[in-house]
């Protein structure tokens, strides 16, 4: 493993998605908590904030849609002083049959995530089971960026491999977390 690698666990909440980010060991054990993050409760645009821990005194970054309910629309990713780290969005004519996200990060070739699985991604768009699982892979059209693997479980559970640790891990996480907290919208 490498310190880029993080683990996202979705907590069972009711109204409000929550999750925990941690680093792992070998085998994805959970070894220590790199945040808390909590999608904000009848917000308009997508938001997203991420903590140390789930006390939320300290803000590590957040996410936060640039328009209103747009299908569309850029997510622009800051840090915890309010600069912007990147931004990502679907490419909705792309998600038709795959579905597929756009990464941008100042100074880096344009990352583009797509599902791994073609069967899945078809399969998704005709039916309402949610545990078909959503693994993708991202790549900046030279080199792969980072791997998300659902697991199976009670709760969403997700792997990250990261394989390009110059790209901001914080950007990476929060495109992780939209994974299953947008990814039907």
């Amino acid at each position: 493993m490498t310190d880029a690698n993080f683990l996202i666990r979705q907590r069972f909440t009711l109204g409000v998605n929550r999750y925990e980010i941690w680093t792992t060991d070998a085998a994805w054990n959970p070894v220590s908590m790199l945040g808390f993050a909590q999608q904000k409760r009848f917000a308009l645009r997508e938001e997203v904030t991420f903590y140390t821990d789930d006390s939320k005194t300290h803000v590590l970054f957040k996410f936060k849609a640039r328009n209103v309910l747009d299908i569309k629309s850029v997510v622009d990713v800051w840090d915890g002083a309010g600069q912007v780290i990147g931004s990502f969005h679907k490419d909705w004519a792309a998600s038709l049959i795959n579905s597929t996200w756009l990464i941008d990060q100042p100074g880096k070739l344009q990352v583009t995530g797509q599902e791994k699985s073609q069967f899945y991604a078809i399969l998704r768009r005709f039916t309402d089971m949610g545990f078909i699982p959503y693994d993708f892979v991202f790549s900046d059209g030279q080199r792969p960026v980072m791997d998300i693997t659902r697991k199976w479980g009670l709760r969403d559970t997700y792997q990250c491999t990261v394989t390009a640790p110059d790209y901001d891990t914080r950007l990476l996480q929060a495109v992780a977390v939209a994974m299953d907290a947008l990814q039907n919208r």
